[in-house]
């Protein structure tokens, strides 16, 4: 069985007034911030050989003590399930995230995640999330497809967690709305926070809102719908879903978000049909951009559209619909 590994720090004079939880995350990788938390409330991390608290202010001479807790036995089971692999070394590894795929196993979901297709395919994952989701830096919604990164061990998990916090990643979607967006580009920042009567969605009308900023720029336009680039500047749950139907333009397809008779005010019957056929919101993770844990590059990932929302947009094209969008729109 894996032992707990102990570590000892004294506080030097640089440090004095920071943070006991913030201290450590500085400081031992393995960890998470929840989980330094976690642990300090459960007595397993010590402030002078006696129990603290996670926002304890240090001074110069403290000394921590703790333990890195053994990873746990892997409960989620390796499935064998196909990944579309956009790149993998050691460090990281950059998939294709089919639509309908949940990333990790939650309430009442226990197989056929990325994360038990991950398991299968390499079983050296970063275990800093714990079992149920290892290696998982950041999610795309079940029903979302595109480009995810996944860290391997905990040094790439800590490094990736870092950018996405600083806001050092860059991502772009595409997305498929209902109306024509006003002008060619734009920025959508409105707070969001769980719905105020709807656990499972996120909402401008909340009274614990955090910031949230979308950028967007029309590719092209269709009567009564739009395509566009949409780059999050921030990382909110179902950020770019809630704020483009804030705007009253609803991602195609959206269960949460599009609800209503959005379909039944497209005129053309055909392009309705064909609407209609969209299973899922059309919502693709086009581009994402980091920088490598181990080696410092710059690196770019892209998926290409699925076949669903590729074939949506080649039919819109072909029916006369579509143009480019004016100005800087165009693409």
């Amino acid at each position: 069985m894996a032992q707990a590994e102990d570590f000892t720090f004294v506080v030097g004079n640089s440090d004095a007034g920071m943070r006991l939880d913030t201290y450590l995350s500085q400081r031992v990788f393995e960890l998470t911030r929840s989980q330094i938390k976690k642990l300090v409330q459960e007595r397993r991390i010590l402030l002078n050989r006696l129990p603290s608290r996670p926002a304890m202010r240090l001074r110069e001479g403290d000394v921590v003590t703790g333990a890195i807790p053994p990873p746990r036995r892997l409960e989620v089971v390796p499935q064998d399930i196909p990944l579309d692999i956009l790149n993998e070394d050691p460090w990281i590894i950059v998939i294709n995230k089919p639509a309908g795929m949940v990333v990790h196993p939650g309430a009442g979901i226990d197989s056929g995640t990325l994360v038990n297709a991950l398991l299968f395919h390499c079983r050296d994952l970063s275990q800093i999330n714990g079992v149920i989701r290892p290696g998982i830096v950041h999610r795309l919604d079940k029903n979302t497809s595109g480009v995810m990164v996944a860290a391997k061990n905990a040094a790439a998990h800590h490094h990736l967690s870092i950018q996405f916090k600083t806001r050092q990643i860059r991502k772009r979607y595409i997305a498929l709305i209902h109306g024509e967006m006003r002008g060619c580009e734009g920025v959508i920042e409105a707070s969001l926070g769980r719905h105020p009567k709807e656990r499972k969605r996120t909402s401008i009308h909340t009274r614990k809102g955090r910031n949230a900023l979308t950028q967007w720029r029309v590719i092209k336009r269709f009567k009564g719908l739009s395509l566009l680039e949409v780059i999050p500047k921030t990382g909110r749950t179902h950020q770019i879903r809630a704020h483009l139907s804030s705007q009253g333009h609803p991602i195609v397809g959206d269960p949460e978000y599009c609800r209503g008779k959005w379909i039944e005010r497209i005129r053309d019957p055909q392009i309705r049909d064909r609407i209609g056929m969209l299973k899922r919101q059309a919502l693709h993770s086009e581009c994402l951009c980091l920088v490598h844990p181990r080696s410092g590059e710059f690196m770019e990932f892209n998926a290409p559209l699925p076949d669903d929302m590729a074939g949506i947009i080649q039919f819109l094209s072909q029916h006369g619909e579509g143009h480019p969008s004016e100005g800087k729109g165009g693409r």
